[in-house]
């Protein structure tokens, strides 16, 4: 089996050019020409970002996204979610998002690269991972995969980053469910680590108060995984360390199937191309921590 840390280094790269379409002005600009508007950050539209990545499960419930996305707060996507739907149809969001792909990643990498012969080669290992990843149990994952691929190479290495990026992301929740952590206290955990989002971001972003944020805080001390001063505490490091070395094993298949030069391979190309992408601007400045 392909070693679940050449995984997680695959991983991270592809994550950094699915993600970056919800913090673009072409994301933005594309749900809003739908009729959904409303950010609390430059480009983070909530209304827009709950309705296209749920977009691929059909017109669902805010029960069934706050399942599925987790640390996000129940009360933001109610506010959202079913209403989106009376707005624009799945069909519109998905079309929407490959089109604001398309434009993004012209814009990020120039407009030689969707045609490259190195985009060919990471969309081909892209998609061969992304048939590895197994629909039971992970739903946001099962449901990109049921969409068509693209024939543009790098709208199909798009797609197929988002099918592993999700395959990856439902494990990954099923293990926080086990370890007994909420939606937040996850969250809060995680900033904790100093990596990811700023906790005001985090906070912010994904709709919980000072208050909620602080009342996650001490369940986390009272569990002995944070501490008075907000760090993670000897057992918390574990915990989190734990959880991320066994979501590197949920997440292997798809890169047991590449094997082990294909894995490389795909880092190196899709390594390439996020490096590229994080230069010319593919996130907001200051929502990372050390950023």
């Amino acid at each position: 089996m392909t070693d679940p840390r050449a995984g997680r280094r695959c991983h991270n790269p592809l994550n950094a050019l699915h993600s970056a379409l919800y913090f673009s002005p072409e994301f933005a600009a594309e749900v809003e020409a739908l009729g959904l508007a409303g950010a609390p950050r430059p480009y983070f539209s909530a209304a827009g970002y709950f309705a296209a990545r749920s977009a691929a499960m059909g017109a669902v419930g805010p029960g069934t996204v706050t399942a599925t996305f987790f640390n996000f707060s129940h009360t933001l996507i109610a506010r959202h979610v079913p209403a989106v739907w009376a707005v624009a149809t799945p069909g519109q969001l998905l079309a929407a998002r490959l089109r604001a792909v398309d434009k993004l990643l012209r814009r990020l990498l120039g407009d030689d690269a969707p045609a490259s012969a190195e985009m060919a080669e990471a969309a081909e290992l892209a998609l061969r991972a992304a048939g590895g990843c197994h629909p039971a149990g992970r739903p946001l994952s099962a449901a990109e995969a049921d969409q068509p691929v693209a024939e543009q190479p790098h709208l199909a290495l798009w797609q197929a980053a988002t099918v592993l990026r999700e395959h990856r992301g439902d494990g990954h929740i099923a293990l926080l469910t086990h370890a007994a952590l909420d939606g937040l206290e996850a969250l809060v955990s995680h900033t904790s680590s100093g990596r990811g989002f700023t906790p005001d971001f985090a906070r912010t972003s994904r709709g919980w108060s000072r208050e909620e944020w602080s009342a996650a805080q001490e369940r986390l001390r009272d569990k002995g995984l944070l501490d008075a001063d907000g760090e993670l505490t000897e057992a918390g490091t574990t915990l989190r360390a734990e959880l991320e070395h066994e979501t590197d094993r949920l997440a292997a298949a798809p890169y047991d199937r590449l094997g082990a030069a294909g894995v490389a391979r795909l880092t190196e190309l899709a390594g390439g191309f996020a490096a590229t992408a994080l230069a010319n601007g593919a996130y907001p400045k200051g929502i990372f921590a050390g950023s």
